[in-house]
Formats: structure tokens, sequence, C-alpha cells
């Protein structure tokens, strides 16, 4: 039997108490609004309104930093000092850091820098790759990968190193050398220890269908003058047959799949790396393409991806990188979203604190 008592009473001796529910819709949406600003307060309350404006106007589904509910990492910076990181019940972990073209090792100070500062406790040890440093990087991948692996190797055994973790963090062409260097025979042993492959504006598939025809003329200018066999490459073209050439060789033999983590950081303001290259991907360009070399392409992206997606246990992450960046000639010509991932502080501690960090753990 349904009841004739209504639902919702005020007794007129009582203040007036309703749930947000009952209210009128004008009346509801003001007396929420004005509930939330005094609960969150105004100034967060315009914040989510501009945030949920911008994606619907980006008709962005993703996420940013501030739709995560928790970070990567809550402890605050030198929470742990460094003389107890030898006691982590974790082992030794083995980070390795591979600059790019022209580079030095210092280039990835800034990411060694917060991982420090975001894992207090944690046993690292940083290999800041020296061997293929400036002019170096000009020569092919062989000789720069004879060169990575000789390092690590040296590195592991004069230090008396046992690591129970071994990560890779490259930019730019140092992940080609990363990921040519974990296919040697000298590395076998070392494969059962890959925890994190960190990959920066990697070329993973070459510079083909670059959009961008200024960064095409510079990149053959420089091939040209400094005769760069690295450069040939990544431009396939150092082999007649592209099916012949160093990158798709490399895509058949590849080895990301015995990392715990694949991570692959990328950026459309980027015009020395093509976005769909850097997060290994194809593009419009490659589907529409008829010829061997499109083909080609599309087994490369096949021989690196298949492995990985296969292996439910590899975490597989791509990121498209924004930054925020001046006016300037190298952000026309895409330079500086190219090294903003080595020198902003500001994207390389958002990027760690709020989701990187857990992958180095």
């Amino acid at each position: 039997m349904r009841s004739s008592t209504p639902v919702f009473t005020t007794p007129a001796s009582s203040e007036r108490e309703l749930s947000c529910d009952c209210y009128t819709s004008k009346e509801g949406e003001e007396q929420l609004k004005h509930k939330l600003a005094s609960t969150v307060g105004s100034n967060t309350l315009t914040f989510i309104k501009y945030k949920e404006e911008f994606k619907r106007q980006m008709n962005f589904t993703g996420m940013i930093y501030s739709d995560f509910p928790t970070l990567a990492s809550t402890l605050p910076y030198f929470h742990i000092s460094d003389e107890y990181r030898i006691f982590s019940p974790e082992g030794l972990h083995l980070i390795v850091c591979v600059h790019g073209l022209d580079g030095n090792s210092a280039d990835l100070r800034l990411i060694k820098t917060y991982l420090e500062l975001g894992l207090p406790g944690a046993n690292l040890e940083f290999l800041m790759s020296e061997r293929n440093q400036q002019g170096d990087t000009f020569s092919d991948f062989e000789t720069m990968t004879d060169k990575l692996v000789g390092e690590i190797l040296y590195h592991v055994e004069a230090c008396g190193l046992n690591p129970t973790k071994i990560s890779f963090i490259g930019h730019s062409l140092g992940n080609i050398i990363i990921r040519s260097a974990i296919t040697r025979p000298q590395m076998k042993h070392l494969l059962p220890k890959l925890h994190t492959f960190l990959s920066l504006s990697g070329p993973h598939l070459g510079t083909l269908y670059n959009n961008s025809g200024l960064v095409n003329m510079g990149m053959w200018f420089m091939q040209k003058w400094k005769k760069s066999g690295s450069l040939l490459q990544l431009a396939l073209r150092d082999t007649s047959d592209v099916r012949q050439s160093f990158l798709y060789r490399l895509s058949q033999r590849s080895n990301l799949h015995h990392f715990r983590n694949v991570l692959l950081c990328g950026s459309s303001q980027d015009r020395y790396v093509p976005l769909h290259s850097a997060r290994i991907e194809l593009c419009k360009a490659a589907v529409k393409d008829t010829s061997s070399q499109g083909a080609a392409y599309r087994e490369m992206v096949h021989n690196i991806v298949y492995p990985i997606i296969n292996k439910p246990e590899v975490t597989f992450v791509r990121y498209d990188v924004h930054h925020s960046l001046p006016n300037t000639a190298n952000s026309l010509i895409g330079r500086a979203a190219h090294i903003a991932v080595l020198d902003s502080e500001l994207f390389i501690e958002k990027f760690l604190v709020v989701t990187g960090l857990k992958y180095f753990r």
C-alpha cells in the first residue's frame, strides 16, 4: 500500500532544512554553488570550471595532472638521508641515462636529480653515459652501440655492482642506442633485470613522414656536412632496400618487451622527432602510403609494439606532452619542445611526481 505521507516535511517550529535535491532548479543551483564554494574555496571552483571548459574546447579525452587524486610520490624531498639508501630492501637499482645527438653526459641531470629527490631511501645508482659525447653521435649506430655496451659492462664490473633492477632513460637518438644495446649477446645476462624504459622524444621509427620541410632540409644538410651515419640511418636511407636498413632490422629483434614498464614521451610541438615516431604508432601519411616504404613502416610498428602488448605483465604507456613555450625561433622550428624534456624543471618535476616515479620503484 502506498503511503500518503509526504516524502519531505518541514515542521513549522523548526528551521528550514532541505536536501539540495528538494530545491527548485534555480534555488538549488545557487545554493549548491554557495555550498561548494564554502567547502572547496571559490578559487578551486573557478579553476575546475575553466579546466572543464578547456577540455571541452580542445575535445580532450585524456587526463591532466590535476585530475589525479594522488601523486606517484607523497614523500617530501630529503625525507630520508642518502646514507640510508644502501639499506634499501629492494636492492640496487641501476639507471642508465643516454643523451641524444651532439649531447653530453649532463643532458639528463635534471631527470637524475628529481628521481633522487622523489624516491628518498631508494638505492639508486646512475650511469650518465659519456662514451658517445659531442661529435661521436654523428657516427653510425653500430659504433655507438659498441661504446655504450662496453661502458655499461665496465661500470658494473669496475664498481662491483649487483643490481636487482636496471632501467634506461634516453633522449632523442640515445633511445635507438639503448634499444640496439639490449639486443647484443653481451647484454643477455642482464635482460631479466630490465625494469623501466623511459623514452624522451626518441625517433624509434626514424624521421619518415616529418611534416616540417625546414627541419628535413636542415637534417639533410647536417648529414652531408658531418657525413653522419646516424642521420642517414634515421632517414632509412642507409641502404637501397628499406627492409635492410638499420632501423628496420632493429625492429625485427626488438627487446623492449623484456622491460616491465615502457614509457614513450613525444610532443606534437617537436619538429625534430615526429610524434608518431616518438610514440611508435601509425600516422595518416604512413597508412595512405602504398609504396614499399609505407609497408615497411607499418611492419616496423608491428614488430616493436606487438611483443609488448602480447605480454600483459608489461605496462605500456604513451604520453603526448604539450609545453608552454615562448614565441621564438627555436619554438618555430620545433627545437624548443625537443629539448624541453631536458631543461624544463616544470615538466620534469610534474611528470615524475605525478606519474613517472611509480615506474622506478
